[in-house]
């Protein structure tokens, strides 16, 4: 993703990373690289060897640990997303802590954001488009944006949201194109996908999604507002995949769950049962237009060539090692049994 040159924040500046997921980790990694230093905030810490990262974990739920957490920052992301079933008891609440803790840091927030709102499009998903949810999920983030920008219209925290499609990208483990759809691939065994996989769908390459939070926390005119990030132009399912196979080397075999199959599992798994209600995107062209950020940032998206080439080569080498792993382990089973 390319941005436009501007003028640099002080380096001494803290930026908090709230969430440790598919695109926090992402986010975190890029403002460290680029001079910043960061505070990376998750339930469960880990060890972290890059000096300008320090990282801490507890409940952003407890306003007391989210002040604490918060404290000192200049730009706050919020890149927390509780699992599907969690978000009717998290979604909010986590939302608030977020909310508080920039306000009394005095902090600016970017938010990462999805297009649940909109519901089932009947053209491409603009920022003004109206808010018309059709599950209970998109129900729940509408009421999320209203509780971000009204903390904007008071004044008590100047907000960004920034809202992206479904992702693809290296190691992203609640995606389409997840490590199970790359594992398949590389075994030659048919790949699953949701819905019509003939209908265009746009799909955000993770590493655009974490720069343009980024850029979005540099810009103070990107507050008070909703953006999509920038996106390669919607493209069939089926056709990324082909290019996906393509990079591998591999034939393409692709299967779909018919919509029983996810009503049936969601009886006895709230994933599953989830997910099921948002089938309605891979039913209809589900197309987002970001015009608006790259016309205001000069930004754009990875080309999607370049993408599906670096997703498809991380693929290959963390399965290749796998595979290499595995056979060593065989190797070493057999001359245990011989001797």
């Amino acid at each position: 993703m390319t941005t436009p040159t501007t003028t640099p924040n002080s380096q001494n500046e803290l930026h908090v990373v709230l969430g440790g997921g598919q695109i926090g980790d992402r986010l975190t990694n890029l403002l460290a690289a680029s001079g910043k230093h960061v505070r990376s905030v998750q339930r469960s810490a880990r060890s972290e060897s890059n000096p300008r990262i320090t990282r801490v974990s507890g409940d952003i739920t407890d306003h007391a640990f989210a002040e604490q957490a918060i404290a000192g920052a200049s730009v706050v992301y919020d890149t927390m997303n509780p699992q599907y079933h969690q978000w009717p008891e998290l979604l909010l609440p986590i939302a608030r802590g977020a909310l508080h803790g920039a306000q009394r840091a005095g902090a600016k927030l970017v938010a990462l954001d999805c297009l649940y709102m909109y519901g089932r499009p009947s053209g491409s998903m603009r920022e003004d488009s109206p808010r018309n949810p059709c599950s209970k999920k998109g129900a729940l983030r509408v009421e999320l944006e209203q509780l971000r920008m009204e903390y904007h219209r008071r004044g008590d925290v100047a907000v960004a949201i920034g809202r992206a499609s479904d992702f693809f990208g290296a190691n992203l483990a609640n995606a389409v194109f997840s490590p199970r759809f790359f594992k398949r691939l590389l075994a030659g065994q048919a790949v699953e996908v949701l819905g019509d996989s003939e209908l265009l769908h746009s799909y955000s390459y993770a590493e655009d999604v974490a720069q343009a939070m980024a850029t979005l926390g540099a810009h103070d005119v990107s507050f008070g507002r909703v953006w999509h990030m920038p996106t390669p132009p919607a493209e069939t399912t089926r056709a990324l995949c082909e290019r996906f196979a393509r990079e591998l080397e591999r034939p393409l075999k692709i299967r779909t769950a018919p919509q029983f199959v996810w009503n049936l599992g969601g009886l006895f798994v709230p994933f599953m049962r989830e997910v099921a209600e948002m089938n309605y995107q891979w039913q209809v062209p589900y197309v987002i237009d970001d015009r608006l950020f790259r016309e205001t940032f000069g930004a754009s998206h990875t080309p999607i060539e370049q993408a599906a080439r670096e997703t498809a080569e991380w693929a290959r080498q963390r399965f290749a090692r796998n595979r290499l792993a595995a056979h060593r382990n065989q190797v070493a089973a057999r001359s245990n049994v011989r001797a």
